[in-house]
């Protein structure tokens, strides 16, 4: 399942990152790559551990447990700590799958990488290039959205960052260990608890369907889920 996710951020929220961001020393992308990602990936990042990363990784962090759609899309047991690249004068990404465990360096910290996200840090209009182009089973997905929006996909998937000819794109990466592993069972949730929203709202959550189904979502939770 891939999904956009709006409003992540705020447009305040999205200056004041950007502003700690700018401010920032930037360094070669490659320091967190694995040998596959090293001969495909050409951009700049933002040091883990930094204080700008960790600042704007924790503002990230708060709003994204503040998501309801986030949390039943991707309902998250573990999030790796947001990292930060930039591209501009051509550079891009080639074809790449992503890691399937993520350590957080010094630490024991680690992930299985279920989902990955992008959280765009720039207007569209504001570069060239810099989609996100990502091959699913409807084919090639390409994504380029407004400042303080997400995408989520299925970390398991194909893609690529097309080049950016013009500016410089902007953006948060970072990667989820869900509580069910399960790409196809985390997708009949979603539309089943987006259902039970709709039909809530229509009705009363004291609603017997509503209660009924509510139970069946959690019964499915409670089979497929890993806490």
């Amino acid at each position: 399942m891939m999904l956009h996710i709006p409003d992540v951020l705020t447009p305040a929220q999205v200056a004041e990152c950007r502003a700690l961001m700018d401010a920032a020393e930037w360094v070669d992308g490659n320091v967190t790559s694995g040998h596959q990602s090293a001969l495909a990936k050409r951009n700049m990042q933002l040091p883990e551990g930094s204080p700008a990363a960790r600042q704007v990784g924790d503002l990230i962090q708060d709003a994204l447990a503040a998501n309801p759609l986030f949390f039943s899309a991707a309902l998250p047991l573990k999030v790796y700590p947001p990292l930060f690249n930039r591209y501009e004068g051509g550079q891009a990404f080639d074809n790449h799958v992503d890691n399937a465990i993520r350590h957080l360096r010094g630490t024991n910290f680690r992930i299985r990488s279920d989902l990955s996200a992008t959280l765009f840090l720039t207007a569209p209009e504001d570069y060239d290039g810099g989609e996100l182009v990502v091959e699913d089973t409807y084919g090639q997905q390409r994504v380029k959205l407004p400042a303080g929006h997400m995408v989520l996909y299925p970390a398991t998937s194909l893609h690529h960052v097309s080049p950016v000819t013009r500016g410089a794109r902007v953006s948060s990466f970072f990667w989820i260990q869900s509580m069910v592993r399960d790409d196809g069972q985390r997708s009949v949730l979603f539309e089943l608890d987006s259902q039970i929203q709709r039909v809530a709202q229509a009705l009363s959550h004291k609603e017997p369907a509503v209660v009924g189904l509510t139970g069946v979502y959690h019964n499915l939770l409670r089979r497929w889920a890993d806490a």
